[in-house]
């Protein structure tokens, strides 16, 4: 009996390792109208995003900032989407975030504006950037691993970036192995 189970036991323990190596995109939110799948992963590409309406937010204060726009969207009574925004700029050598957007379902949802000192609600024009995609934390690490890949692709193909943002896709609920993530070169 033990050689039947020891062959099956190696068969379920490689289908599972197999099924954690290749990342898969888990969807909590809806994308906002129009949007792109995140994708691919561990790769440079070009990607096209129509224009869209967000509420943001400065600081470099994640979780605040993550607070403070959950509480303007259940105020306004604007359904979540995914993914939440932010613009990075490069600080003594690092990217730090600098703001942060909750994408709204499309242009119709929602009024442009300041809502209070802290967050102002802006159309964003569509705009084409290089993106990298990972799954897994969001960290000094991995944004750095990212952005190089995305220096390189933009020295190869002689574009310039105007700025670069991160997209987040998923919630403290999601293991931060399991998080999907992008860092977007945006093309003039």
């Amino acid at each position: 009996m033990k050689l039947f189970f020891l062959p099956l036991l190696a068969l379920l323990t490689a289908c599972s390792t197999a099924d954690e190596a290749k990342p898969t995109y888990k969807s909590e939110a809806p994308l906002p109208k129009g949007w792109p799948t995140p994708g691919p992963y561990n790769e440079v590409a070009l990607k096209e995003y129509p224009a869209y309406r967000a509420a943001f937010t400065t600081g470099n204060r994640s979780n605040g900032n993550f607070w403070t726009l959950f509480r303007h969207i259940q105020k306004k009574e604007i359904p979540m989407t995914a993914p939440v925004e932010m613009k990075m700029d490069e600080k003594e050598g690092e990217m730090k975030m600098v703001s942060m957007g909750f994408l709204y379902q499309d242009t119709t949802v929602g009024q442009k504006g300041k809502d209070g000192e802290s967050i102002e609600v802006r159309d964003v024009p569509k705009a084409k950037v290089l993106s990298y995609t990972w799954m897994g934390p969001r960290n000094d690490e991995t944004v750095k691993t990212a952005k190089e890949a995305l220096e390189k692709a933009l020295a190869e193909k002689k574009l310039k970036a105007t700025g670069f943002r991160a997209l987040g896709y998923n919630g403290p609920m999601t293991p931060r192995k399991k998080q999907t993530h992008e860092l977007q070169a945006l093309l003039k």
